[in-house]
């Protein structure tokens, strides 16, 4: 098991192509795909054929970033995925962060855990200089993971529903934090500066 990073209770490590049953049993539960534009279970197919293959991809392409499976430490269970990656067109040192859990870790503060490890990391070792992540607006209870990870609202937007023949648009936010912020904000240094 290839271990990116550990939290309280967390352990948050590459994906296998073992991991498709995990994925697909995360993906069929229709609560956790509603917010998920198109909102459409995935396939086992398209978990074996393109999911888990892009998500291996990462591994080799981009050190330290890519989609990470989340696995709580005392009872080894799958909770989900988080991504830490370059976002399409971003600019440089700009990363997105983004996570699916199980609907039997919603409202235990794993998303919020997981958000900080990353973005932690992301600040102090891998060189990142801003973190960006999105929602649909209605989506209070990633909004609410946003904000407490530290990130705050820079915009709402409008884009194209993916369910085909449908005409309307879906209400985007986005988050963002600056590592100059990052910096500002409680406990930052404490956790990047070694004790005097």
């Amino acid at each position: 098991m290839r271990v990116f990073l550990e939290t309280q209770r967390l352990v948050l490590r590459r994906f296998s192509m073992a991991d498709a049953d995990n994925l697909v049993s995360l993906d069929s539960d229709p609560d956790v795909m509603r917010f998920v534009p198109g909102g459409i279970p995935t396939s086992r197919e398209e978990i074996e054929n393109e999911y888990l293959p892009a998500f291996l991809g990462y591994y080799r392409r981009y050190e330290g970033y890519g989609f990470w499976a989340v696995i709580e430490k005392d009872a080894g269970d799958f909770l989900g995925w988080f991504h830490f990656r370059p976002g399409k067109d971003a600019a440089p040192g700009e990363v997105e962060l983004g996570y699916r859990l199980r609907k039997a870790a919603w409202g235990r503060g794993y998303a919020t855990e997981g958000s900080r490890a990353l973005i932690g990391k992301g600040f102090t070792e891998l060189g990142v200089q801003r973190v960006v992540a999105e929602a649909m607006a209605v989506n209070q209870a990633s909004r609410r993971v946003m904000e407490k990870a530290g990130l705050t609202l820079v915009r709402t937007f409008h884009r194209p529903s993916l369910h085909p023949g449908d005409d309307s648009q879906l209400e985007v936010v986005e988050y963002a934090l600056d590592k100059s912020d990052w910096q500002l904000q409680d406990g930052a240094d404490a956790a990047s500066c070694p004790p005097t």
